[in-house]
């Protein structure tokens, strides 16, 4: 009975493990139908929402050309002209040229102008030389007691002479000074005439080598108390340039001829003459080899380079002006975008 009673609950085991199986089974399944009944049933509803849109949209869109269809189009006007019927024209897109082509017109203007500037100016300088050789050639006058600085400028070049005697204790060395590529001085010595010391006026003398710097190298040019007769050309005070430094009168240095300066400190009036020589080769070996002052010749050195820069500027403004046509004319690379134009847009 007891081996009965052991069977009988092992089978009753089995039995119940064996329904609980099936039943977690038939849950399993129950819950896949369910979820594809709710799947078809969404899809169902877009399905309609869709449909019932697309039937809306159909009905708007033939209730629209409907209205079209009442409207007056303008195409429908026999007499109507489109826009495409114009001519149409081709023009470039953006900027073609920028700021540099004004520059680049502005430079032939401005070096036309130049060079009809300097035209008047080679007419200006040519009387100016014409008159000063003119000066030049006649017969050197005597010099007055008193001269008026304001009208030197009247007698530039004007060949003088005066009497009187040098004044070595007041000399003055301007330079230095090349000449024939040798280093010097130029030697300018106040000339005292007569008895009366304010008509002293400073004589340019010449050049000396810079070995007979000192006056006791030189005592053929250095005669004390002797009276002499200077000849040379009254000229206008000269003017200092940017890169010249500034006289030192006080260490006895000086750069370039401040004629007022000069004046001042000797006590002479503001007249600036040049000594002139005859130019003789032989003459001036023998001034140089004894430290004599060499003068300069009677002639007129005004540079005169005004062709030289007419030539110049008119020659910059015909190229740049060939340069301007060849860029305004210049024609369009393939790059360069074109669209249709009409003015009766």
């Amino acid at each position: 009975m007891a081996a009965s009673g052991s069977i009988f609950q092992c089978l009753l085991r089995t039995s119940q493990q064996s329904l609980g199986k099936r039943a977690t089974q038939a849950q399993i399944i129950l819950q896949r139908q369910t979820a594809t009944a709710q799947a078809a049933a969404a899809t169902r509803f877009t399905t309609a929402r869709l449909g019932r849109n697309a039937a809306s949209a159909l009905r708007r869109q033939f209730t629209t050309s409907s209205t079209r269809r009442q409207t007056q189009q303008p195409g429908d006007d026999p007499n109507f002209t489109s826009i495409l019927d114009n001519p149409p024209e081709l023009v470039r897109t953006g900027r073609r040229h920028g700021k540099g082509l004004i520059i680049l017109a502005i430079i032939p203007i401005t070096a036309l102008f130049l060079g009809t500037w300097q035209v008047y100016r080679l007419k200006w300088k040519t009387d100016l030389i014409a008159k000063c050789e003119d000066r030049i050639i006649r017969d050197p006058l005597p010099l007055p007691p008193r001269v008026d600085p304001a009208a030197i400028a009247d007698f530039d070049y004007r060949r003088v002479y005066a009497e009187g005697v040098y004044r070595h204790d007041q000399e003055m060395l301007i330079g230095p000074r090349m000449r024939d590529g040798e280093q010097g001085y130029m030697v300018v010595t106040p000339l005292e005439r007569g008895d009366d010391p304010s008509s002293k006026v400073l004589v340019n003398r010449g050049w000396v080598s810079k070995k007979f710097a000192d006056q006791r190298s030189r005592p053929d040019s250095v005669k004390q108390g002797e009276k002499v007769r200077v000849e040379g050309m009254l000229r206008e005070p000269w003017k200092k340039n940017m890169f010249t430094p500034d006289n030192r009168p006080d260490i006895g240095e000086f750069y370039f001829p401040d004629v007022k300066q000069m004046a001042e400190l000797t006590g002479s009036q503001p007249v600036w003459i040049e000594q002139t020589i005859v130019p003789d080769i032989i003459t001036v070996y023998d001034y140089e080899a004894r430290g004599i002052p060499i003068g300069r010749v009677a002639e007129v050195n005004l540079r005169n380079n005004h062709a030289q820069y007419i030539f110049t500027w008119y020659g910059l403004a015909a190229a740049t002006s060939i340069m301007f046509w060849l860029v305004v004319k210049k024609p369009a690379n393939q790059i360069t975008k074109r669209v249709r134009m009409n003015k009766s847009w």
